[in-house]
């Protein structure tokens, strides 16, 4: 139920002296979303559409690391060691803070299934010219400047991903079953980019199998084209989608900007602290596993055994993403978010400690295994849950834009950490500390996020969304915010 303007007064017991606060009840007045007349796929689909389409971060992300591998092999004195090496590693990231957000705000203020929609396109028309890249009269120089611009361009529609999909996914999840929101909202945000990961080492394994070293040209031009598939096979869906139902009932068309800084910055530089630090890690150690294995194995080994390996590695991130899914409602979002990310951090500095052994190749079976349990920690914890943290964590009205600022810090991390990374590794005194200084930098770093965690961020339940809002709506009573302008049109009919 909608409040009037008659309903709007403060009343005795929250007035601007009381303010309401994260811990203090609140009435959930509306009807429950989940009491909703809506058979169970139409309540699952709109979560499974809008989240799914992370496939393609963890895909497009993930195959860089085998494309600039391939790249390095085809053009060993003009690609290697250059920057263009690292640009098209990095610029994506970039490119998908800017549409992080962009689409943060257009979500917030125009609609979220249209920024879902716009974020898609993108994705299609630059993957496809991705793949297509071509410098002027063959200049290899022209080559690797259009393929770092197409890779901009691309994250700019991996940015729109976050706050429009994964936001609402989170939305559409209030009409699911309590006791399992959690999950289904993780399966179709963290667990597909993990997916994608996975499925990008696997295909570039494949097309070396079929194209073999002598085609290689042709394997990174084919392996970034089949990024256009997940997209493509999405947009059907996203077109049938209705805005969800929270943001119907919540959309906010004049902005207090200030009362809602008050209200949650501290909560958000949480969030994106810890998110900062988990992309900071995850990425640069996802794009950098290629090239370890290949020095790892050796430079005699084939490349289709170095993808081969980094499928295994990738393929620890699904076990840890499942179980964080189905710990998140067991125990809650936090306290999963810190018992995998301090556990991650201790097998951080084990491996830290016995790299000088793992990075034998005799070893590596060894070195997978390690690797693959401190990724699948990484996924049980932070991976699973900093962004379903980011999503329950504020008020449907303002959530795109919370999310998205969050999500911004987590890609800069991530920017940071492939530019780091070689600096780390370059100004180590000898081999064996190249391979130990970044694990104990990213073990310090996951033990930092463990405290930040448990202690500083809220509880996070089944029904927090519907109960974050009356919160947030009851504060800007206090303050004098006419609430009764909230929701859509349709909403409010």
């Amino acid at each position: 139920m909608m409040a009037s303007k008659g309903d709007a007064q403060p009343s005795p017991a929250m007035t601007p002296e009381k303010v309401p606060n994260s811990l203090d009840p609140i009435p959930i007045e509306e009807i429950p979303l989940e009491n909703t007349q809506k058979s169970r796929w139409e309540r699952s689909w709109p979560t499974i559409a809008c989240g799914a389409g992370l496939f393609s971060d963890g895909y497009l992300n993930g195959v860089i690391g085998p494309v600039n591998t391939m790249l390095s092999k085809i053009y060993p004195d003009t690609y290697k060691n250059s920057p263009a090496s690292r640009n098209v590693s990095s610029i994506v990231f970039a490119g998908t803070v800017l549409g992080q957000l962009i689409f943060g705000y257009v979500s917030d203020h125009w609609s979220r299934k249209w920024a879902l929609m716009v974020s898609t396109v993108i994705l299609i028309i630059f993957s496809a010219l991705s793949a297509g890249s071509y410098g002027a009269h063959g200049s290899q120089a022209g080559l690797f400047a259009a393929l770092t611009a197409y890779r901009f361009f691309l994250g700019i529609g991996i940015g729109g991903e976050y706050p429009a999909g994964s936001v609402a996914a989170a939305e559409s999840t209030g009409e699911l079953k309590s006791g399992h929101r959690n999950r289904w909202f993780i399966m179709f945000t963290n667990f597909q980019i993990d997916f994608g990961f996975v499925v990008s080492s696997l295909v570039a394994m494949i097309l070396m199998l079929i194209f073999t070293e002598n085609h290689m040209r042709a394997a990174w031009r084919v392996a970034l084209g089949l990024g256009v598939i997940p997209p493509l096979s999405l947009f059907y869906l996203r077109l049938k989608l209705d805005e969800p139902e929270e943001f119907n009932r919540q959309r906010m068309h004049k902005f207090p900007i200030w009362l809602i800084i008050k209200y949650y910055w501290k909560r958000l530089l949480v969030v994106s602290l810890i998110w900062f630090i988990y992309d900071f890690s995850s990425y640069s150690f996802g794009i950098y596993s290629s090239e370890w294995l290949s020095i790892i194995l050796g430079d005699s080994a084939p490349l289709w055994k170095t993808f081969g390996w980094s499928t295994v590695t990738n393929l620890f991130y699904i076990p840890g993403a499942f179980l964080g899914a189905l710990t998140s409602d067991w125990i809650g979002p936090r306290n999963t978010l810190a018992l995998g990310v301090a556990l991650q951090g201790i097998v951080g500095f084990i491996m830290a400690g016995c790299y000088v052994y793992l990075r034998e190749a005799k070893n590596v079976a060894a070195f997978v295994v390690v690797y693959g349990i401190f990724s699948s920690l990484g996924e049980f914890g932070p991976g699973d849950n900093i962004g379903l943290c980011a999503a329950k964590t504020s008020a449907t009205s303002i959530r795109g834009q919370y999310y998205a600022i969050a999500a911004a810090f987590g890609k800069i991390g991530a920017f940071v950490g492939t530019y780091v990374f070689p600096i780390i590794q370059n100004n180590a005194p000898n081999a064996v500390r190249q391979g130990q200084d970044p694990y104990f930098v990213s073990s310090s770093l996951c033990i930092f996020s463990a405290f930040l965690a448990y202690f500083m961020l809220p509880h996070i339940g089944q029904d927090t969304i519907t109960e974050e809002d009356a919160k947030f709506r009851a504060y800007l009573e206090a303050q004098g915010y006419d609430t009764s302008t909230l929701g859509n049109d349709r909403a409010q009919q």
